[in-house]
């Protein structure tokens, strides 16, 4: 079975037009799905409907066999815990230190109480120490987060992730903010978890050429609503002008450039 099936699922804002409509597709367990589409195409909608950041108003998340439709708090709590996101402007405590942000990824796991007093296990801290070596922050595990580079911020988020033990990653925009060397790192980093670790990913990317070179099958999303979903090598310049429209241009190809000599 999939470890994820999106069914017929929708969202509107009030009486306003579709965000998402009829939205289907499953996907399976180690897969490295990326989204494509322009600015306004509802790729982030759709991410934070399938964790339940955002009500759907229609339809069903179907997650490792478990609908998710209604699930009451302490459900919706669990199914978070399983679901790492990652995010665009990283969503990180500047003010903490690396090693503290990381651990708020066991919030999910913790009572209120724990979460408020920072309690966190021996076996936790480790594991912190642990994914933050992996990353290549060892040097970093101290400082505030404020004192980091974009891309270290994101690594940052990404072992924040981590920690959490999930099954899939939501990767929203994760190499928008950031220039072209700095994005291959982030991107190189996803890769090594999706065949390393085994981890289902879905990121959500604005450059065409990045998704073809990383992703093992790319949906493209146009006003809501799925336009094509293929592997990489079926991705033809008339697919592209269908999920962009105007957008496909240079700009596109003027960082799939950049980003292949960084």
């Amino acid at each position: 079975m999939p470890l994820l099936q999106i069914a017929q699922l929708s969202k509107r804002y009030g009486t306003d037009k579709y965000a998402l409509e009829g939205i289907d597709f499953t996907v399976d367990t180690g897969e490295f799905v990326a989204i494509i589409g322009p600015s306004g195409a509802g790729k982030s909608t759709l991410l934070r409907c399938i964790n339940h950041m955002i009500p759907m108003s229609s339809g069903d998340v179907v997650f490792a066999d478990a609908s998710t439709k209604s699930f009451n708090a302490t459900q919706l709590r669990a199914h978070r815990t399983q679901i790492g996101m990652i995010f665009q402007h990283y969503n990180l405590v500047n003010r903490l230190s690396v090693i503290e942000n990381v651990l708020h990824g066991r919030l999910g796991y913790k009572s209120t109480v724990a979460g408020v007093m920072g309690w966190y296990s021996n076996a936790e801290k480790q594991q912190a120490v642990e994914i933050l070596q992996s990353l290549g922050l060892s040097e970093q595990m101290y400082k505030r987060c404020d004192q980091l580079s974009g891309g270290q911020k994101q690594r940052v988020g990404i072992a924040r992730a981590l920690i959490q033990n999930p099954k899939l990653l939501l990767c929203d925009e994760p190499i928008a903010s950031l220039d072209p060397s700095a994005a291959k790192i982030i991107m190189d980093t996803l890769k090594d978890i999706n065949q390393r670790l085994g981890i289902t990913i879905i990121v959500n990317l604005h450059q065409v050429d990045v998704a073809m070179r990383y992703a093992q099958r790319i949906i493209g999303i146009n006003s809501g609503k799925i336009v094509c979903d293929a592997a990489p090598d079926a991705i033809t310049p008339t697919i592209i002008h269908e999920v962009y429209g105007s957008e496909a241009g240079e700009l596109i190809l003027d960082f799939g450039e950049q980003y292949a000599q960084a």
